[in-house]
């Protein structure tokens, strides 16, 4: 796992399979650097954009998905200085001898962890950390893909772990149990498309609705996202229950024909008013579930 394949060349082609194939590596990454499964893949795509535009130019690339861990990393330290969240670059100073603790009681700590426990962790430890306890990269290829010494490497990662082992027992906030409108507006959603009222559900779409199916593809205006719903007409397994993920009411997707597991993916609206103005739908993005906390209400 986590192992970094060299590449002596790689053409436009190439890139897009590789983006492809690393993409749940990559949202693994970016969500334990931002702390939200869902902010993380904002960043992943903002990060694929930039590997995009920046790949005419970047010559030859001898470890591609180094080179795309890269990208990823800057884009989730760009995502946290827009959301004026401070990080704290380690000093190089880190005894170069430092012994390398990781051991299984290590690899359960983080196995355990919250997403928004990470975000107690220094940027700098945190990325240590998540590249090489949770994606399985050695030591010298995370010190490659964050461009620093391998003391500061192991000096992060050791204070990260042991940051870790003290907030592991951290528990997340308690679901609201009062009601509150964007939760009737959900369960009342979700049963007009359990009942396969897709009409009543298109009724309720903005003019300037934007639909984000997550991993496949964008459409804006009501217009172009009536045909959103036709998707699940033809899908007449799926069903949705209210939910609750990272501090926020959520549809569950149950839908046997995709995975043998309760929940196959979530879907987030935004709602203006009673009019939903945003869908962010994660069926053709599974990898997100991997980090995803999510509670039935």
């Amino acid at each position: 796992m986590g192992e970094i394949l060299e590449t002596q060349t790689l053409d436009a082609e190439g890139l897009t399979r590789l983006m492809a194939a690393v993409r749940p590596r990559l949202h693994r990454y970016c969500t334990r650097m931002v702390g939200s499964a869902f902010d993380g893949e904002d960043v992943v795509q903002e990060a694929l954009t930039h590997a995009l535009l920046a790949f005419p130019s970047a010559g030859d690339i001898l470890h591609p998905e180094s080179w795309l861990l890269r990208i990823a990393h800057n884009a989730a330290l760009d995502a946290l200085r827009r959301r004026k969240r401070q990080g704290f670059a380690e000093s190089d100073e880190a005894l170069d001898n430092l012994i390398d603790l990781g051991s299984q009681a290590d690899a359960r700590v983080v196995a355990a962890a919250s997403l928004a426990t990470f975000l107690h962790l220094t940027t700098v430890q945190r990325s240590s950390v998540v590249l090489v306890d949770v994606l399985g990269y050695s030591l010298a290829e995370t010190v490659d893909i964050l461009g620093m010494s391998l003391a500061a490497v192991k000096a992060a990662l050791h204070r990260g772990r042991a940051r870790l082992r003290e907030l592991v027992d951290a528990s997340e906030d308690a679901i609201p149990k009062l009601a509150t409108p964007d939760r009737e507006r959900l369960r009342a959603y979700a049963e007009r498309f359990n009942a396969r009222d897709f009409d009543a559900l298109r009724d309720l779409l903005s003019e300037e609705v934007r639909l984000d199916l997550v991993n496949r593809t964008r459409l804006a205006g009501r217009k172009e996202v009536l045909t959103y719903f036709s998707r699940y007409e033809e899908a007449p397994a799926c069903r949705l229950a209210l939910g609750w993920s990272e501090h926020q009411f959520v549809l569950l997707a149950h839908d046997p024909t995709l995975t043998v597991d309760d929940i196959a993916y979530v879907i987030l609206l935004d709602w203006a008013d009673d009019r939903i103005v945003g869908i962010r739908d994660f069926r053709y993005a599974p990898y997100v579930m991997d980090s995803l906390s999510v509670h039935a209400v």
